[in-house]
């Protein structure tokens, strides 16, 4: 199918900046690249910039590969590659070039630069904010987000020219209730060609034997960065008091579960989509202890298939029409035997009847698309184009 695109007469290039390439495992870099083709798709030519650090997609997306260092994410896990003088020369050139810049979570310098170079090239800015507040266990790194929040965040937020977010959790936090300025709550999409419903004839068989998991036992699947925020040691604290289940995590990271000497741990590695809609139908539920995330886009592809979600608050009311089929639970990462315990009372207690799961999927497979979040931010860019258009023409 041909889809239209939104304007034949000037939005032509759009300079998408992101912090890695999705190679780095995150699920901010997913929802780039799905983006990034999508506007492809759309006959608006999509530009990518992000950190070189990682391997850059294989496909034909017009990439700009910047030269960054990322002393930090190994010390506190929150990645932060920063720009060397070629990369911010690189950049520069990049928004000069392009007609609106798509720009994924504000605190990053990359993000920073980009719309400090927007504004001086008055280009229109289309910020989407992914996360909030990330309740470190460090005292220290607690405050500096807070701060980063504070005089970072908020300031992008209000520079931009239009706003989107991921996550009505995340907009109440940082645009209150009613919110202090005009946004846009778009949702993660979800390829419905690999992410979808196991036929009735499927069965573990074949996961059991691929990882030789004992038969009987419950999987519980985990997919995302190993690092802090994720709630790894939730997960750790937890694997070692439910020898019953079997705990199949699929991603990377500095943290290294294979290291916890658990015989019930399995760790897959990063997966491709097609490998982890597998997992996502064939295991018993997806278990995401994590703090300081919007709507993980993991929580929405197990959804459309049909895997039942236990995830930390209030990740669970991101998406207030969802919020009945999924499994909140309050994760403290100062406290992971606790938070591990409430995890394990979800595991036995939480059940997804059929006619539920039914309509979960039903929900996902209507409500999450690519296409049309990619449609909404090319319209909101548009209309930013325009206004600013017409701004100039009219103080000439």
């Amino acid at each position: 199918m041909i889809v239209e695109p939104i304007n034949r007469l000037y939005l032509q290039n759009i300079l998408t900046i992101s912090h890695f390439y999705e190679t780095h495992g995150g699920g901010i870099e997913r929802v780039a690249g799905h983006l990034c083709r999508q506007f492809a798709r759309q006959r608006v030519t999509p530009y990518w910039a992000a950190s070189a650090s990682d391997a850059l997609p294989e496909d034909d997306l017009k990439t700009i590969a910047l030269r960054c260092i990322d002393p930090l994410e190994k010390l506190t896990g929150l990645p932060m590659p920063l720009p060397g003088p070629g990369a911010i020369v690189a950049l520069k050139n990049a928004v000069r070039r392009s007609d609106a810049v798509v720009i994924h979570d504000a605190l990053y310098v990359t993000s920073i630069l980009g719309m400090i170079m927007a504004k001086l090239h008055r280009k229109p800015v289309i910020l989407i904010q992914h996360i909030a507040a990330i309740p470190f266990r460090s005292t220290l790194l607690r405050l500096l987000m807070h701060l980063a929040n504070s005089f970072v965040t908020r300031p992008m937020l209000w520079a931009a020219d239009a706003r989107v977010f991921i996550s009505d959790t995340v907009r109440q936090d940082l645009l209150g209730n009613p919110a202090r300025h005009p946004y846009k709550l778009l949702f993660n999409g979800v390829d419905s060609a690999i992410f979808y419903p196991p036929a009735h004839s499927e069965n573990r068989q074949n996961l059991q034997a691929q990882y030789h998991l004992p038969p009987g036992t419950r999987c519980i699947l985990f997919v995302g960065r190993y690092v802090e925020k994720k709630g790894l040691s939730v997960l750790r604290a937890l694997a070692a008091t439910r020898p019953d289940c079997q705990f199949l995590l699929a991603g990377s990271g500095p943290l290294r579960p294979a290291e916890w000497g658990l015989s019930n741990v399995h760790d897959l590695g990063v997966q491709t989509p097609v490998a982890l809609a597998e997992l996502y139908r064939c295991a018993d539920l997806l278990l995401l202890p994590a703090v300081g995330e919007g709507y993980p886009l993991v929580i929405q592809e197990a959804m459309a298939c049909g895997l039942p979600v236990i995830c930390g608050t209030p990740s669970h009311r991101a998406d207030p029409n969802a919020v009945n089929w999924l499994y909140g639970v309050n994760i403290d990462l100062n406290d992971p035997q606790h938070s591990a315990q409430r995890c394990s009372v979800a595991i036995d207690k939480y059940v997804l009847p059929p006619h539920e799961r039914e309509a979960m999927i039903c929900y996902a497979k209507e409500h999450y698309s690519w296409q049309t979040m990619a449609q909404e931010i090319l319209k909101l860019a548009q209309s930013a184009k325009d206004r600013k258009t017409n701004g100039e023409a009219g103080r000439k």
